[in-house]
């Protein structure tokens, strides 16, 4: 009687057990995950309601400004300054320049380096 056929099935019969394991694991890890999610949401903070959500000012949205600013210049010293040296700290707010006007490049060029310029 020939019992190659037989060592083959059993073979594979252990693959089979091995897969199934191996499914069965996976499906538990994905069941503690959600169930590991589940627990972190409910922790957390419930939604606002509508009548908790931020309200548009009564004067309407906020827009943007565009205006050129012009920066606060450091003070001119022998030694080397940090910004514990600056006035208020290194946090001088800069001011509104007294010209509005945008600046441009030069005429025939584009502004950067190797534009091909003259």
């Amino acid at each position: 009687m020939d019992t190659t056929w037989m060592d083959i099935a059993a073979g594979r019969g252990a693959l089979a057990v091995g897969l199934l394991v191996a499914g069965v694991v996976v499906v538990a890890l994905l069941i503690g995950a959600f169930v590991v999610g589940a627990r972190i949401r409910r922790r957390e903070p419930r939604p606002p309601r509508p009548e908790e959500q931020p309200r548009l000012p009564a004067e309407g949205p906020v827009h943007e400004v565009r205006e050129h600013r012009e920066p606060a210049e450091v003070p001119k010293s022998d030694q080397r300054v940090t910004p514990h040296d600056l006035p208020a700290h290194g946090n001088i707010p800069s001011r509104t320049s007294p010209s509005q006007e945008r600046t441009r490049w030069s005429e025939g060029g584009s502004g950067s380096f190797g534009s091909g310029g003259t």
